[in-house]
């Protein structure tokens, strides 16, 4: 039997050869998706975000956008958990059982703007509320709010609380759908994409929302009224975030390029968008000559006064949860104030 002799430097072509055949970085695809219309701008910025992670990451992190939300809005924390996908957000009123501390950010007398408002409530959060676990099964990435919220309706102006009473309002849940029945109304909680079905068939006499959602579910066809509120009598609380799982699959190179895109950076980015959006809202009611009318300072004194029984409520919740309430609620004002003065 001959042996067959294969000399070192054909070996050593070999070893030069199977190296340069060597696969690059692994490339992860995930899924994302939204509950509101893709128009909408958290749709856009949801997009764009995972466009800035493909770019950060040199394409080892690839997102594929779902034609089809795989659940009901409220069902969303779970659909992510469970893995029906890998990436979205929802606001955490629609699922208060559960996620109790974010209603410190949808409090009355916060700040003027999205911006404000996200950035505090993001450094908060952070600070002391993560701890708490509200957000375990998920990896959260960041938290925001909302615009300042304010009160449409297709009925009547509404300057005081003689005027609001009785009137049924669609709400988000959490803080806007206690405080509307604390205020006289008839609140109740529905997702913010049936609202105008809920409007356009009288189910609703009104809606309480950030000013962006009259362009974003076409409302601006059907309110006749707005009451303005200075810095919004309310707000929502939204969470973002992964699939556990899916989050530990991916490289630490690529976990840490996420989170610095993530956390206040996020924060700060979708209130910004919020806030344009807020601005394109204002201008789709004056343009569809809706009624306009600025809380008068009276009115804002009887609602704020009925606001207290809401922060003494979160407080105690807090308190249970092992979080100093009345402390953290007043370093959430200041930290309001410090964002608002550019720190």
């Amino acid at each position: 039997m001959k042996t067959r002799f294969v000399a070192p430097c054909m070996l050593a072509a070999a070893g030069l050869s199977f190296g340069a055949a060597a696969p690059a970085a692994a490339q992860m695809t995930l899924t994302f998706s939204t509950w509101v219309p893709t128009t909408h701008h958290l749709s856009v910025w949801q997009e764009n975000w995972t466009k800035e992670v493909e770019k950060a990451t040199n394409g080892r992190i690839r997102f594929n956008y779902l034609p089809k939300h795989p659940s009901a809005p409220a069902g969303t924390f779970d659909a992510v958990r469970d893995g029906l996908m890998d990436l979205s957000y929802v606001t955490a009123s629609y699922t208060p059982a559960r996620h109790t501390l974010p209603l410190i950010a949808e409090l009355p007398g916060a700040g003027a703007t999205a911006e404000i408002n996200s950035v505090a409530y993001s450094r908060i959060h952070w600070k002391h509320l993560h701890k708490a676990g509200e957000y375990n099964g998920v990896k959260l990435l960041a938290v925001w709010t909302h615009g300042p919220g304010h009160m449409f309706n297709t009925k009547r102006a509404i300057n005081s609380l003689a005027d609001l009473k009785g009137m049924k309002i669609r709400t988000g849940g959490g803080i806007a759908e206690k405080f509307g029945n604390l205020l006289g109304a008839s609140a109740f909680v529905k997702p913010a994409p049936e609202s105008y079905e809920l409007l356009a068939s009288g189910v609703a006499d009104g809606v309480f929302f950030p000013l962006e959602s009259v362009v974003s579910f076409k409302l601006d066809k059907l309110l006749k009224h707005a009451t303005i509120f200075p810095g919004g009598f309310y707000s929502s609380a939204f969470g973002f975030f992964m699939n556990q799982n899916t989050w530990n699959r991916i490289p630490k190179q690529d976990q840490d390029i996420i989170e610095r895109l993530a956390g206040e950076a996020a924060a700060r980015s979708c209130g910004q968008s919020w806030d344009r959006a807020d601005q394109a809202g204002l201008e789709a009611l004056r343009k569809a000559a809706v009624r306009i009318d600025n809380a008068s300072p009276e009115f804002v004194a009887e609602v704020m006064g009925r606001a207290r029984q809401l922060e003494e409520e979160w407080i105690r919740a807090a308190n249970a949860k092992g979080i100093d309430g009345a402390k953290v609620l007043a370093e959430f004002r200041e930290e309001l104030k410090r964002v608002a003065a550019g720190r």
